[in-house]
This record gives structure tokens, sequence and C-alpha cells, in this order.
């Protein structure tokens, strides 16, 4: 039996972590570990045609999993193309495995064709970025940079030449057991008692949700029903909270609606659950603030705490909810409940025009066809700009689906890398990516990964022809748009011409057969919509700055957009609250 190399060796504590596929790009000196990868059973090389792309499908793959996923670029260009979706796995705690391969050791310092120094570019995006020297280290590296990205949640780069890849790989190095897993942590008893007395004292408490209450779905409702509590949600936070919830009174920030921010501004105690909410001009400053995150660093860094409390959510309220005294008063919880329903009821109201009847089609009607026919565990990735507002305001959740997107670090381009991820974890569920043109546009290219490995993404583009969002942006600053046209472009016709299923959607009326023959069609497809340039969207708070911005620009028409099925659940809430 021959003796295996490092690369071999390195392939094999992936696998061993349970890494099942790597995404890259193959070249020079990463080919070693490649011709490792299509020796062994264990794992399989995903070719993508951008690097950026590799890390944004691993990212992905990590969220969808909660396992550890891996990505690759060869030296210098090709591994400094994964920065970009490393940062944002990174900040979406999604534990991946990023192999930068390195030049020639002996050539390191003394610049090289195509030198650079992955051990600093990749510090800022990644928990653990040190470089293999000899083949003797390699396996501890390895298996360090593993447990720290599992065990923190988010990135590990390890940088490795391509010749210590081919060396022989030491006969008796050190392979211990792998943590794959992370132990949910628990509050310190006093953090518990002080939090429990916060609660009891105060009259009037709202919880506000983010990602981390992932798994905790159950015990917010319990402790939200005990206290007599409004539940509002951060944008991530929006696919475990917002279903079977009837405490619910919407999400904040900037693409917030309902009752949110009422809820978080008029209570006496707001406590922040799993959540690193970013917009801090949206969080009170004259009411008493808690925060639980598994994460302290976390702690404090969006606004002045009256109590940090360092655990997992789900652990948190399981050890807090027995405790505190249940409230009776529910009028802060019914007001607020109004209050939700009454703003969504008043969009709808000023929202009169047909929309299934316009033309260019509403990207609002789009996302609610598109909420409609979507299978109920859908994975639906989201490009960064107006489609957030969309998903945010259509995207119905139920428990099984899911939403993944750049909510952290807010890249363009990310949703179709994304979805290629989210696909290969299953190939029969249900993947659909919410692109903008700009967005796809710019890493188009791995469209054609999709068709390479019959992958049955469905990309649904939402084709304006503009940078929507930068718009918006400009908009509010009070500046006339320029520089955010793109060439209106028939992107069904590119997507046929690359061997996929495309069709052009111009009319409302074709929308729902083109989405159902999408979704029926057995490998990738691509629905073109032609959406309307003037639909915007604005906060539902606005200050007299943004007012002021607004109307020196009067050149585009601003809705506060839609609501799709949750005025309906609005309504419910009112009428089906549990009563004592």
């Amino acid at each position: 039996m021959a003796k295996q190399n490092v690369a071999e060796q390195f392939v094999d504590i992936l696998a061993r972590a349970g890494v099942k596929r790597l995404y890259g790009v193959v070249g020079d000196s990463l080919n070693p570990v490649v011709d490792a990868i299509r020796r062994n059973p264990a794992m399989d090389w995903i070719h993508v045609r951008h690097e950026e792309t590799a890390a944004f499908a691993a990212g992905a793959e990590a969220q969808i999993t909660g396992s550890l996923a891996a990505c690759a670029g060869s030296c210098g260009p090709g591994n400094l193309h994964l920065i970009n979706g490393l940062y944002d796995a990174h900040r979406s705690m999604a534990p991946v495995l990023a192999l930068a391969s390195h030049i020639p050791s002996s050539e390191i310092g003394l610049g090289y064709f195509q030198e650079t120094h992955p051990e600093l570019l990749f510090q800022e995006c990644s928990h653990y970025n040190e470089m293999i020297s000899n083949p003797e280290q390699m396996p501890r590296l390895l298996q360090t940079a593993i447990q720290h990205a599992i065990g923190r949640g988010g990135v590990s780069v390890v940088s490795m030449p391509g010749d210590i890849a081919s060396r022989p790989a030491p006969e008796k190095s050190i392979e211990h057991a792998l943590v794959t897993t992370r132990p949910t942590v628990r509050p310190g008893d006093d953090e518990i008692d002080k939090l429990c007395r916060m609660v009891d004292e105060a009259r009037r408490v709202t919880l506000f949700c983010g990602s981390g209450t992932a798994g905790a779905h159950a015990e917010v409702m319990e402790f939200a029903e005990k206290i007599k509590s409004p539940v509002g949600h951060a944008l991530r936070g929006k696919e475990w909270i917002q279903y079977d919830n009837p405490y619910d009174v919407g999400m904040s920030g900037l693409l917030g609606y309902g009752a949110a921010y009422e809820a978080t501004h008029e209570c006496d105690l707001l406590v922040l659950l799993g959540t690193d909410f970013p917009y801090n001009a949206f969080l009170p400053d004259d009411v008493k603030i808690v925060q639980v995150d598994v994460r302290p660093e976390h702690l404090g860094r969006r606004s002045k705490l009256d109590l940090a409390v360092w655990g997992d959510v789900r652990e948190t309220l399981r050890c807090l909810t027995p405790r505190v005294k249940p409230k009776s008063d529910r009028k802060f919880l019914d007001r607020m409940l109004k209050k939700h329903a009454n703003a969504l009821e008043g969009v709808v109201k000023a929202y009169t025009r047909k929309v299934d009847k316009h033309v260019p089609i509403h990207p609002e009607y789009v996302a609610s066809v598109l909420d409609e026919l979507a299978d109920e565990d859908a994975v639906f990735t989201v490009d960064t700009g107006m489609n957030n507002v969309w998903a945010a305001r259509y995207l119905t959740p139920n428990g099984k689906r899911r939403v993944i997107g750049s909510f952290s670090h807010g890249s363009m381009a990310n949703a179709l890398p994304q979805a290629i991820g989210a696909q290969f974890t299953d190939l029969n569920r249900q993947v659909v990516a919410m692109s903008g043109d700009g967005g796809f546009s710019m890493l188009m290219g791995d469209f054609l990964t999709l068709v390479q490995h019959d992958l049955p993404v469905k990309v649904v583009l939402f084709n304006n022809s503009s940078l929507g969002m930068v718009e918006l942006e400009m908009l509010v600053a009070g500046l006339p748009s320029y520089g955010t046209n793109n060439a209106n472009t028939d992107y069904a016709a590119i997507a046929r011409a690359a061997g996929a299923y495309g069709v052009r959607v111009e009319k409302p009326k074709q929308l729902q057969g083109a989405l159902k023959d999408a979704f029926k069609h057995k490998g990738p497809a691509l629905v073109d919509v032609v959406t309307d340039p003037n639909a915007l969207s604005i906060p539902p708070k606005i200050s007299a700055d943004m007012v002021t911005g607004f109307a020196l620009s009067a050149s585009k028409i601003v809705l506060d957009g839609g609501v799709g099925r949750m005025l309906q659940m609005a309504r419910s809430n009112i009428r089906n609250v549990p009563r004592p």
C-alpha cells in the first residue's frame, strides 16, 4: 500500500469531521488536494466558476446543516477570491474551513509569482488563521482549525504550500478525537436571579428576537405567554420566531413593519434574545435593556445594558420561565397587537392599486405569488438590496422553511452561490434564489455551475434593470439617482443558451404559470420577471432628514411596501391570544 501524502491525510481529517464536499476552483498549488479528493470516496470536489461562490456556497451549506463545510482557493488570486464569502460566513456564525493554498514554501517572502500572505489577509474574517509549514504539523493544526470553526461558530483558514501538500505524511501523526458539535451554554445562577427580578418588577416587557432563538420557539412562546409580552424580531429572527406566534408585533429595523418599533420603545423592560441587531438607532435609550446571547462579545455592543446574560436562549428561558411570576395584566400586549394590526391594515388600505394587473410587474406581487406557490419546506436564498425587503415582508415562515441571505455582511451577489450550497445538502428539497438583476449579473458565471452539476435550483430574478436599494439610498440623501441603471437584459435567453430552463415574464397574468412550470422542471431554471423600478420601500420610522431627502428627489415613487399574509395573522392574533 502506497504511503499517504499530506494532501491525502488532510482530506481524510476533513472527512472525519463530517465534511462531504469541498467547493473551489482547481489550480497549481491546490492540485495535490483536489487529486486526493478524486481518489477519496468520502468527499466530492465541487467545481465552481469563481472562488467567491465557493465560500458563499460553503457558508450556506453550514447554515442549513449546522455542520462544518469547506471551500478552497489556489495560491494568491485564487484564495483572495474567497474573502467576501468568508466574511459573510464568519458574520453569520457558519462553521466553515477554508483552505488557502500557497506558493512553494521555499519562495515565501521573496516576492514570488502570485505571492500573498494569507495568514494576514484572512485575519479579520476568521477565528483561526495559520499556515502549515511542515508535514508533521499538519494534523494538529488542521484539527485545531476545525474545532475553532465548530466551537466558536465561524471561519477557520488554513494556508498550505503546494509542495507541503505533496510530501509524504508522517507515519505516526497525532490524530485526536474531533469536536463536531457545540454544547449549550447555561447562564450562572446569579444572572438568572437578576433577570428574574427585573422581569418581575417590570409592568411592560417586550421580547426582541434574533437568529439566536433558533430551536427556542416553544420556549419563547411559553415565556411570552407567562409575562404577557409582545414579541418582535430582527430580520434574521423572522424564520425562527414569527410563525405560530400569537404575540407577534412585526419586525424592527430598516426593513421593518408593524408595531415592533413601538413595542420596543414603550415597554419598561426590553429583553434582547439572541440578536446582534446592528441598527442601534432603532433601539430605545430610555428603557431598561437585558441582552441574552451565546457570544459574550456581542453583549452590549449595540446599546447600554442593565444586565448582560451570557447563555444560549433556549437554555436561559428553560431556567428562567419557571421562576418568574406570571403576569395577569395584558393591556400592554393587547395595545401592541392592535397597533400591529392597524399598521398592517393601513399599508393595505394605502396600497390600493391593482398590483396583479400593473405593468411593469410590481415586485411585491412577485414575492406574494412566490410565497404562495413555494414548497412548505423550501429554502430561499435572498440577494441583498430590495429583495431583502420583499423577502422580509412576504415570505411566510412555518418552522420548516429556511431563509438564507447576507443579512449581517450585506454583500451583493450572494443568492445564487448560497443556493448552490443549500441545494447540495438535499437534491430533493426545493431551493429558490430570489435574485436581483444587479446581484445575479455580478456572479452570473456560476449559473453555469447549476447546469454543470444539474442542480435543480430555481432562480426567480427580480429584474428592474437598476440597483434599486442604492437608488433608495440616494433618494434618502436628496440625490438624483446616478450610475444605478443596468442595461435591459433578457436573462431568460442567457439561461436557455447555457442549457437551462429559462422564461421571461413581462405581464402579471403570465407569472403564476411561469413559476409553476419552473418548479415542475427537474433541472435548473430561471424565471426572469421584468419588475417596476419605481417600486421602493421605506422603513417604518422616518426621520426629518429622510423626509427632506425624499422631498428633494421626486424622480421615484416610494411605496410603504406590502405585508403579504401577515395582516391576516395579525387580525387573528387580536382575537386568539390565549386568555388566562
